[in-house]
């Protein structure tokens, strides 16, 4: 007897599963004939003709749309993604650390997500999501993507059951490498990406609920293209980094200016699938941790990387206020802090945050990622993150200069002589207007007090140097740097729910808009993993209905 492989036996349970999750999703569905058509002609709800035709339609073409396009075109649909860059497409996926998490055991894997989402997330959700991240290195070397696999376990928080079986896998060459090779697996199965495309509106059947398609405008062109998909939808449209009436309405703080990513993540997909009756969750989590913010979309679009070469800084609140140890660094976590509020001001005291430093520090080095620079393991610096080598119309820039002097020519930094000046100057520009000059001195004063002492008895930082060499400067700091999490609520088989719980017949969604993390994000690669592993789910179930057409084309 053939011997049945791990992988093989879950992908044919898998498979399984789609089958009943799609027939049960379509299950009251079987009138569609005389939905589509009770008098013989078309219905009002329906394009008169189709200007593209695809079995499953994927609307991002990021990592989660890889997965899914890829998985669905490989069990055996055509497949179109609708992307809404110019050229390239990518996502926030492929200009990340390109980690994604595998767990050694699924059970373990789903209680430690379970319990690390405090719930908000089903454990049939978990489950599904464990017995995929498994596999991960199995895909991995399927497709030949090279990786180092961790030897200990690594997540983001080790108090949960099953912290013990997870660990993460690192993609050679960071997110662009993931990207380039997956991208060339799309090529070669000869996958169209159809680029500039936005303002999608999904079609729905009125009657059965099913999404039939979408309408698509096409660069300037303001015709709506209608694109038929006869099997399924799924949504892999990212975050809403770049949207910030978006931001205000759902995050805990708000700007958050320094995520570092990919400019077209602006929320599309929250509007398309509430229009269909979709129900959102995870809404106000977020992956990151701050980053600088410029103001300069012209030269980078979102935040970049920064650390001073010296000790010789601190970090204060838009008052002037030092209020944490400055080199606790955290990327996937550091935003939460900014979450204070103060009564007095009525709103956030530390957005915008700055980093205060002086001539010593200036002098010290680059404060920011320069080409050739390698990011850290946790994700501090790199160019703009990791944009380096990304084209500039994307997002990509040339990094930061070896001296500063481009960046306070360019007024990325701000001086002056004294603290006073400083201090004023600050108040005076176009991020804030709430520097307090005796506090920002008060704050120098007591961390050079400290670095007389030896010690830092506020916070316990560890290296210490003074901040007394003028002329002094200042880089504002925003919440950031990787991606927001909130999106369409799914179920176990990626299939988008309504807010009873229903699924939306043909809809699905993988990826940053809606991903599981519920609570905090709290398993490290879990951006990639869901990716990776709910993208499979969507292709996989997406692909194994049958055509809401294929009744009236026989």
């Amino acid at each position: 007897m053939e011997e049945v492989s791990r992988r093989s036996f879950l992908k044919g349970s898998a498979l399984a599963a789609a089958g009943a999750a799609g027939a049960a999703a379509l299950a009251g569905c079987a009138n569609n004939d005389a939905a589509l058509s009770e008098t013989g002609s078309t219905p009002e709800w329906m394009p008169e003709t189709w200007d593209y035709e695809t079995d499953v339609l994927v609307i991002g073409y990021g990592g989660a749309g890889l997965w899914a396009g890829i998985t669905a075109f490989d069990e055996g649909a055509q497949v179109l993604y609708l992307e809404k860059s110019p050229f390239r497409g990518g996502g926030s996926s492929s200009i990340n650390m390109g980690q994604w998490t595998a767990p050694h055991d699924a059970d373990a894997a789903a209680q430690f997500a379970f319990e690390a989402f405090h719930g908000q997330t089903p454990m049939e959700v978990c489950q599904a999501w464990a017995e995929e991240a498994v596999q991960n290195p199995d895909y991995a070397d399927e497709y030949g993507l090279e990786y180092t696999l961790g030897d200990s376990p690594r997540a983001e928080y080790n108090l949960f059951t099953g912290y013990e079986e997870m660990y993460v896998g690192s993609g050679d060459g960071y997110g662009a490498g993931f990207f380039e090779a997956m991208d060339q697996h799309r090529a070669d199965r000869g996958i169209e990406v159809l680029f500039e495309c936005h303002d999608e509106e999904l079609i729905q059947n009125p009657v059965t609920k099913e999404i039939v398609g979408c309408y698509t405008l096409m660069g300037t062109d303001e015709t709506p293209k209608a694109v038929k998909a006869s099997k399924g939808v799924i949504l892999c449209t990212g975050g809403f980094e770049f949207n910030e009436e978006l931001q205000a309405k759902y995050l805990k703080c708000y700007p958050m200016r320094g995520f570092y990513g990919w400019k077209y993540n602006t929320g599309d997909g929250i509007t398309m699938a509430q229009k269909v009756g979709a129900d959102l969750w995870h809404m106000q989590q977020v992956c990151g941790g701050d980053d600088a913010w410029f103001d300069d979309p012209e030269i980078v679009p979102g935040g970049v990387s920064v650390q001073s070469p010296t000790p010789n800084y601190i970090k204060v609140s838009r008052l002037g206020e030092r209020w944490g140890n400055e080199e606790i660094f955290s990327p996937h976590g550091g935003w939460k802090p900014y979450a204070n509020f103060d009564e007095e001001i009525c709103d956030f005291d530390r957005i915008p945050s700055w980093y205060i430093f002086d001539q010593t520090s200036f002098d010290g080095g680059s404060w920011g990622g320069m080409v050739g620079g390698a990011a850290t393991e946790n994700g501090g610096m790199g160019i703009g993150y990791m944009t380096e080598g990304l084209d500039p119309e994307l997002g990509g820039w040339a990094g930061w200069s070896a001296d500063n002097k481009w960046e306070l020519e360019r007024g990325w930094i701000t001086t002056g002589a004294t603290l006073d000046e400083l201090a004023a100057n600050i108040a005076a520009s176009k991020w804030d207007d709430k520097m307090d000059a005796e506090k920002l001195k008060a704050s120098v004063a007591r961390w050079n007090e400290l670095c007389d002492k030896g010690a830092d008895e506020d916070f316990g930082r560890q290296q210490l140097a003074k901040v007394e060499t003028g002329p002094f400067y200042a880089i504002p700091l925003y919440p950031g740097i990787c991606n927001t999490i909130g999106g369409a609520r799914r179920n176990e088989n990626a299939n988008i729910v309504d807010p009873s719980g229903n699924p939306i017949p043909r809809l699905y969604s993988a990826g940053s808009f809606g991903n599981m993390n519920g609570h905090t994000y709290a398993i490290t690669g879990g951006n990639g993993s869901e990716n990776w592993c709910v993208g499979r789910i969507a292709g996989r179930n997406a692909a194994a209905l049958e055509p809401w057409d294929a009744a009236t084309e026989a």
